[in-house]
C-alpha cells in the first residue's frame, strides 16, 4: 500500500470510513487470502485494520520519525501479518496482526533514531521503548516516599526493573540523549584512538527479523496456553484432538471415546473455541492498553 501523496490527514479519514469486518466475513477474507490468493479479499482485509495501524503508529510520532513514515511502516507491518496469519487457528486477525505492526514500527524507529544501531537485540529494544517509562515511574514512586534517586541508584534500579545489564542502561541512556557524530571520529584524544566506524555492529550477524518473529511466535505460544488454561478437561481435550494432532481426530471417533453423540462432541467443541476466543481477545485488549 503505497503512501506517497498522502496526508496523514487524508489516511487518518479513509482509514475511519474503511469497513468494520465482524468475524465471519474477516474469516472468510483470511481463507480467501490463504487458500486462493484473492488479492481483493486482501485489500479488503488490510484496508479494514489500516485504523489499527495508523492508531499505532501515532504512539511511536515522540521518537521524531514523519508520521507518514510511521504509517507506511505499519502497513507494511499489517500486511506481513496478513500474509502469515492462519485462520485455522481460530484467533481474531487483530490480535496477531498487532504484533506484527509494532514489530515494523520498532525497526524502523531503531534504524533512524541513530546513525549507529547500538539497540539491535531484543532485549535492548525493550530498554530503548520503555526506559523512560520505567524511569518516571520509579522517580514517582521514590517522591511518593520522601525519597531522591541519584543516576547511579536510577540506573541499577532500571536495569533490575527492565532485565537488562546496567551497561545496556549506560549505553541506552546516551544515545536518548545524545546526538549523531561522525563515524570517522575517535573515541579518545590520541592520535592513534579508534575510530567510532570500527565498533559498528555487524548487521549481517543479527538476525534481527528472525528474533523478533521468534518473539512473536512465543507471545502467541504463551496466549494459547493461557486460553488453553481456562477450559475444563474435556474441553481441552477436545481441542487437542481436533487442532494441535498432526492428524485430527474425526468427532464421531472421540464421541465413541468419550460415550457422546457426534452432534454433542461438536458443540463442545464449539463452546471451547468460543472460551478460547474471548479470552485471547482480553489478552489483546490488555497490550493494546500497555501500549495507550
Amino acid at each position: 500500500m503505497a503512501l506517497d501523496g498522502f496526508s496523514d490527514q487524508t489516511l487518518s479519514r479513509r482509514a475511519m470510513q474503511a469497513e468494520l469486518l465482524d468475524a465471519e466475513t474477516e474469516l472468510k477474507l483470511a481463507y480467501a487470502w490463504r487458500d486462493e490468493r484473492d488479492e481483493e479479499a486482501l485489500h479488503r482485509l488490510i484496508t479494514a485494520y489500516m485504523r489499527l495501524a495508523i492508531s499505532m503508529a501515532a504512539k511511536f510520532r515522540r521518537y521524531g520519525a514523519p508520521m507518514n513514515d510511521l504509517i507506511q511502516e505499519a502497513s507494511l507491518g499489517l500486511m506481513k501479518a496478513a500474509d502469515k496469519f492462519d485462520p485455522d487457528r481460530g484467533v481474531r486477525f487483530s490480535t496477531y496482526a498487532v504484533w506484527w505492526i509494532k514489530a515494523s514500527i520498532q525497526d524502523y524507529v531503531m534504524r533512524n533514531w541513530s546513525m549507529v544501531r547500538t539497540g539491535s537485540t531484543s532485549s535492548q529494544k525493550s530498554l530503548f521503548f520503555n526506559m523512560r517509562r520505567v524511569q518516571a515511574r520509579l522517580e514517582r514512586e521514590a517522591a511518593s516516599r520522601g525519597e531522591r534517586l541519584d543516576a547511579h541508584q536510577m540506573r541499577h534500579m532500571i536495569a533490575s526493573e527492565v532485565g537488562v545489564p546496567l551497561h545496556d542502561v549506560e549505553m541506552m541512556e546516551g544515545r536518548l540523549a545524545g546526538s549523531d557524530y561522525s563515524l570517522n571520529a575517535t573515541q579518545s584524544a590520541d592520535e592513534d584512538g579508534r575510530e567510532w566506524i570500527d565498533a559498528l555492529e555487524d548487521e549481517n550477524a543479527v538476525a534481527s527479523e528472525q528474533v523478533e518473529h521468534d518473539k512473536d511466535i512465543d507471545t502467541l505460544r504463551d496466549w494459547l496456553v493461557t486460553a488453553m488454561g481456562a477450559l475444563n478437561e474435556r474441553e481441552r481435550f477436545i481441542v487437542r484432538e481436533r487442532k494441535l494432532r498432526d492428524e485430527p481426530r474425526t468427532l464421531e471417533s472421540l464421541g465413541n471415546e468419550l460415550g457422546l453423540s457426534k452432534e454433542r462432541v461438536r458443540q463442545l467443541e464449539a463452546a471451547a473455541f468460543g472460551k478460547m476466543r474471548k479470552n485471547l481477545e482480553a489478552q489483546s485488549k490488555e497490550v493494546h492498553e500497555f501500549f495507550a
